[in-house]
């Protein structure tokens, strides 16, 4: 009997520290992506995939420059299961050398990026629009796609939410 409640009190305790692991997580996400959005600096991916490092070597390969985002979260609000989305991130080149976007690599399948593929020149602006296909989804999503342009810190992830409806 006495090591059934210890069971018990263990189950609570990892229960409730996985519960605050992800209420911390979510308050992190929520911080960094005001953050991020308040800046006029991309900010990078916290660790690269092995299989990425080839991309942030291409992308950093061009002479440097500086972007701006119009913003690098968007919350598509409630949307029907099934229902196709798409949002457009605006980009300002804010360096000296011409910006270039040289791939964008969203999380998973669900998502389709489009992005301005020629060199966006210093001053002047490109759009990143994300396709979002709620077909195979349920509940609160969270979706990223990280960038590769010649940043110093790329890649650069741009991020978005829905609320998918029955």
């Amino acid at each position: 009997m006495k090591s059934i409640k210890i069971l018990a009190v263990a189950a609570l305790c990892t229960l409730a520290f996985s519960c605050n692991k992800k209420e911390e997580t979510s308050s992190l996400e929520t911080a960094d992506s005001a953050q991020t959005a308040a800046t006029a600096e991309a900010m990078p991916q916290e660790s690269v995939n092995p299989e990425d490092e080839a991309l942030v070597k291409e992308a950093q390969s061009k002479p440097l420059t500086t972007i701006a985002f119009s913003e690098t979260d968007h919350n598509f609000g409630d949307i029907k299961k099934g229902e196709k989305v798409e949002h457009v991130y605006e980009v300002t080149n804010t360096g000296t050398n011409p910006l270039i976007i040289s791939n964008v690599k969203p999380g998973c399948g669900c998502t389709v990026p489009d992005f301005t593929k020629e060199p966006i020149l210093p001053g002047k602006k490109g759009k990143i629009t994300l396709h979002f296909d709620s077909t195979n989804f349920d509940g609160t999503v969270y979706k990223a796609a990280d960038v590769f342009v010649n940043v110093e810190k790329a890649p650069v992830k741009l991020t978005f939410s829905a609320n998918i409806l029955p």
